[in-house]
């Protein structure tokens, strides 16, 4: 059993521990040690499944989730950490609020830039699950680095990409996966397209970019949600050719 630290934060003790979850009768049908352990240790699904009984149990499961994200600060956050800050936001309690506020003011991932960008808009845009204004916000990021020019015409040379940070964009793409359940990100796409040997002609229907003959339309065709395909987003122009979306994957931020 994990052990529950002492919070220097005031959590919501005002709500039962069970408020707003019908189906639980009594704290004590909850079994938290249970709970702990499948958040903590468990596989994948188990883990999913532990965040949303939690998220049902009132406010000591909202407390756990919390403990959680304490716990995990020092490690690399992955898409369960993500999740459960997620659900914790979603939560919108005024004592659950503060702890995010004073705990992660910028989210669970680190927004480091060697390039001096501010990252925040995409990170709240990605923890709402705001999809369609997080690609937007990424294409806007990724003229940024690339320069002034790049800002004004509102598209990228693949010329440019080759001096994209490797810092940058690693934070690009684990905002995308942290908060798309591992769904989404260059990473998850470059992991596809090696899957196919490197051939677009296979890489685009597979992430739903197009369907036979006939490329996606943007944005009504796409799906700006977690029931997209796998790789989905974010978006490149592929109609302007693939020099773009492969200077992307090929990049140096993706070597170990």
């Amino acid at each position: 059993m994990v052990s529950v630290p002492h919070f220097p934060f005031s959590m919501d003790e005002s709500l039962s521990p069970v408020s707003g979850n019908p189906s639980v009768s009594d704290a004590a049908a909850v079994n938290w040690t249970d709970l702990r352990a499948k958040l903590y240790t468990g596989t994948e699904n188990t883990r999913l499944q532990a965040i949303a009984d939690l998220s049902k149990a009132g406010t000591e499961g909202l407390n756990l989730l919390q403990e959680f994200l304490v716990q995990s600060r020092d490690y690399p956050p992955t898409w369960i950490e993500g999740r459960v800050y997620q659900v914790l936001r979603q939560a919108d309690r005024p004592a659950v609020n503060a702890f995010l506020n004073q705990q992660f003011p910028t989210g669970i991932v680190p927004l480091s830039s060697a390039a001096q960008i501010d990252y925040t808009a995409l990170q709240q845009a990605l923890a709402d699950q705001d999809f369609q204004a997080a690609d937007c916000l990424t294409l806007e990021k990724l003229c940024e680095l690339a320069g002034p020019a790049a800002v004004r015409r509102k598209w990228l040379y693949f010329s440019e990409v080759d001096r994209f940070p490797v810092e940058d964009l690693r934070t690009i793409n684990l905002l995308w996966l942290v908060h798309s359940e591992g769904r989404f990100g260059y990473s998850v796409q470059r992991q596809l397209w090696l899957g196919v040997n490197r051939d677009w002609d296979a890489l685009w229907p597979r992430i739903g970019w197009r369907d036979g003959k006939k490329w996606t339309r943007y944005p009504q065709e796409f799906i700006w949600d977690l029931s997209a395909p796998k790789g989905h987003l974010p978006l490149s122009n592929q109609l302007r050719g693939v020099q773009v979306i492969n200077a992307l994957l090929n990049h140096p931020a993706w070597q170990s």
